[in-house]
């Protein structure tokens, strides 16, 4: 595979910055080290700084599990309940963390007038499914159970993640869907991680995956989570949302992907079912990004396109 050619040339230094690393179990200790002391390299405002309260609570998990950490993001001058974001991290379900993702949420809770719940779940290999769902599901649980107290107007609370996070979001819908006691306002999801086929499969598309999220780290992330290797028959769509059979009944989705991401694919596939399920669906394709692109891509007119994209289509979700 040679696809740098295909690569947004605003894009190419970025991939000199952050070479691609093929993850291992060796690697898995010294990585979440290093990301318990880093945060993404995102600008914020003064104002985001100074208005915006972060408070750190441990709340109930699911039952016998241990409790769970969520990162909340308040305005500080609110004054009537306020639509939330429920936010999932990513890290291939191996790695990650809410704290790494402050300087983000804090300038999205400034700049779209929400609160953001994000929450810290349990991490494959240790913890393999059903833990790290359940994890984000207690934390909805608690969310919507103190909404009031919070601030949070319940009737517009919406799911969000990228790359694994946007695979448990979806995940997550899927679940409160079928378990029938919280009603979503949307789903958000960026370049999300939804098929563990994809690792199997015969018609791996030729010029996606090159850079930073691998087929190889794919099929790591995937192992951890399963607990086996992917691509068997009987995996959860509380694990794979792609595996799910019925699509119906989903809150309004918006999907995000660069077309070299590694899954593009599934993410193309997944949208196409959910508007063929009757479910309201936003898709937006990036030529020349890859995973990553819009976090990292810095000033970087597509990166630039992608966030604005990202942050008009949430502000739409949470005051329609």
């Amino acid at each position: 595979m040679n696809s740098r050619r295909l690569v947004d040339p605003a894009l190419l230094p970025v991939l000199d910055a952050f070479p691609t690393v093929a993850l291992t179990h060796e690697l898995l200790a010294p990585m979440r080290e290093a990301e318990r002391f880093a945060q993404l390299p995102f600008p914020v405002s003064v104002e985001a700084q100074q208005t915006i309260d972060l408070n750190i609570r441990r709340v109930p998990g699911p039952d016998g599990g241990p409790e769970i950490t969520l990162h909340i993001y308040t305005p500080r001058d609110a004054r009537e309940p306020m639509p939330c974001i429920y936010h999932i991290h990513g890290g291939g379900f191996v790695g990650g963390g809410a704290a790494q993702l402050e300087p983000l949420h804090r300038h999205l809770t400034y700049e779209l007038s929400c609160i953001i719940v994000s929450v810290d779940y349990r991490l494959a290999p240790e913890n393999p499914f059903p833990a790290g769902i359940e994890d984000c599901y207690a934390g909805l649980v608690w969310t919507f159970a103190n909404a009031k107290a919070l601030g949070v107007d319940a009737t517009r609370i919406g799911v969000m993640g990228e790359s694994a996070g946007g695979g448990l979001a979806a995940a997550l819908a899927l679940l409160a869907r079928d378990r029938g006691v919280y009603q979503l306002a949307f789903q958000h999801l960026i370049y999300p991680m939804l098929d563990d086929r994809t690792c199997v499969t015969t018609n791996s598309n030729p010029v996606a995956g090159e850079f930073i999220w691998t087929a190889h780290n794919n099929r790591f992330g995937w192992t951890a989570l399963l607990g086996h290797q992917p691509g068997r028959d009987g995996v959860s769509a509380y694990a794979a949302p792609a595996r799910a059979n019925n699509l119906s009944d989903l809150p309004p989705t918006y999907i995000a992907c660069p077309t070299l991401d590694l899954f593009i694919d599934e993410d193309i596939s997944y949208a196409h079912r959910l508007m063929r399920a009757g479910v309201a669906v936003e898709l937006q394709i990036y030529p020349g990004g890859f995973h990553g692109f819009d976090i990292f891509g810095g000033d970087a007119p597509i990166s630039v396109r992608a966030r604005a994209d990202a942050r008009a289509a949430l502000k739409r979700a949470l005051h329609p």
